[in-house]
């Protein structure tokens, strides 16, 4: 085993022949964090734990009183490599603090691990069997799941995803799991998540190009992240029922494939013309949603890499958010905020149910024209499938949950980001 560097924190400037500003300086064994002066110590801390991955840097021990659970966090987030071979000891920390590390680590690095994971090895049916077996192993007295697949989907309805999934050799899955910690089969459901679970997509007939289809076993980020909240949540001390909805499949071309042209009729009646094959996420949301709201859950949130447009407004530092309810959309965004996340509005409006418009359907699944705001038409689509035009619904369209290549603050690959947002938003709804 190689020798461990100890990281210490400092508010001094590094030695001048460190550089100007310079983040670390070292010394032997030793290295130190210089927080500088720009009021974002915890970056400087998470691109400590970047640059250290970088250099080939394995064995880490975090030493000094200086340290804290968000400091801690924020350099392992930094401190990680989906290759793994990382050790980091973390130092002396209170009982409370090193639960809610532990917690968070296990949910982000399930995420992490999923989402990084091949698209041979994590296919609809290994998703949802992974997710239930994930949740039910913290909670094993309190958790039930029942996976659906293939022409059972057509049977129950479950028209979206049944579609979207026909052109894989692997069948269309979904998973509902329920978490009821009181254990009573009548107790009211507080909440529901539902995620988007493409576990690999190629846009269908409306093919992506190579570069664009390389990420895309990323396309489950949805349905990872909303799980890791659960996961979170329920090692936070979550007492209310909540339930569980992952829409998975493989979005692939073959002569079953679902095409353009195709007119879809879903459980609530709405018939939905495909003008694309790559808006694909929306069709198997649509069916979650509709599951979450037969429940009566007075709160739903989904999330999904649905669109590149949000990438396009927000880059991949933020989430975006969207709800027909602007408090609730604030809410969500406050939750960002405290659990040290980003996330951040866009608009959603009644008017954009309008734009989604077809000549031979209730609605298309884009809008076709010029200005079309493609990640608000998106979220305006799914709140045609929750009660109540939406006004208790969170839409998180997770740009910031993948990092296509390493920067500053983050390996390449899954980030967890999203989990801690969602996590805090079942514990705000869930109250008691």
């Amino acid at each position: 085993m190689s020798a461990t560097m100890k990281v210490m924190l400092t508010t001094d400037a590094a030695p001048a022949c460190w550089g100007d500003k310079a983040l670390l300086s070292f010394q032997n064994d030793e290295v130190r964090v210089h927080l500088g002066e720009n009021g974002e110590p915890l970056r400087r801390v998470q691109q400590a734990g970047r640059k250290l991955d970088g250099m080939g840097i394995k064995n880490v021990a975090l030493c000094g009183d200086d340290w804290t659970l968000e400091s801690r966090w924020a350099f392992a987030q930094g401190f990680y490599n989906a290759k793994g071979g990382q050790r980091l000891e973390l130092g002396e920390m209170s009982a409370d603090d090193q639960a809610e590390f532990d917690a968070r680590r296990t949910a982000i690095n399930w995420v992490r691990e999923m989402i990084n994971g091949t698209p041979e090895d994590v296919y609809p049916a290994s998703l949802a069997t992974e997710a239930g077996k994930f949740i039910q192993s913290l909670a094993p007295e309190a958790v039930s799941y029942r996976i659906y697949s293939g022409e059972q989907l057509k049977d129950l309805g479950h028209v979206g995803i049944y579609e979207v999934g026909r052109g894989s050799s692997r069948p269309p899955t979904l998973l509902e799991l329920d978490y009821n910690p009181g254990g009573d089969p009548d107790a009211p459901v507080a909440a529901c998540l539902v995620g988007k679970g493409i576990t690999f997509d190629s846009g269908g007939y409306s093919i992506k190009s190579s570069d664009g289809m390389s990420v895309m076993k990323s396309d489950m980020g949805g349905a990872a992240t909303v799980t890791g909240a659960l996961a979170l949540a329920i090692a936070r001390g979550l007492g209310r029922r909540v339930k569980l909805f992952l829409c998975c499949a493989e979005n692939l071309v073959s002569g079953h494939a679902f095409k353009l042209g195709d007119i879809l009729t879903y459980r609530n009646g709405l018939s939905v013309e495909i003008l694309n094959t790559d808006a694909e996420g929306r069709l198997v949301l649509a069916d979650g949603l509709l599951a979450a709201s037969e429940t009566g859950a007075p709160f739903i949130l989904d999330a999904a890499t649905l669109t590149g447009a949000a990438k396009m407004a927000l880059g991949r530092d933020y989430n975006a958010v969207f709800s027909m309810n602007y408090e609730l959309a604030q809410q969500t965004v406050q939750a960002a905020k405290d659990e040290g996340e980003k996330a951040w509005p866009l608009p959603l409006e009644p008017f954009h149910q309008n734009l989604l418009t077809s000549a031979f359907a209730d609605m298309a699944n884009v809008h076709a024209g010029e200005g079309q705001a493609g990640a608000s038409t998106a979220a305006a689509f799914l709140s045609r499938f929750v009660p109540d035009n939406g006004r208790n619904w969170v839409h998180l369209d997770l740009s910031g949950s993948y990092q296509k290549v390493p920067n500053e603050l983050w390996a390449a690959g899954g980030k967890g980001h999203g989990v801690r947002t969602i996590a805090a938003m079942l514990a705000r709804m869930c109250q008691a």
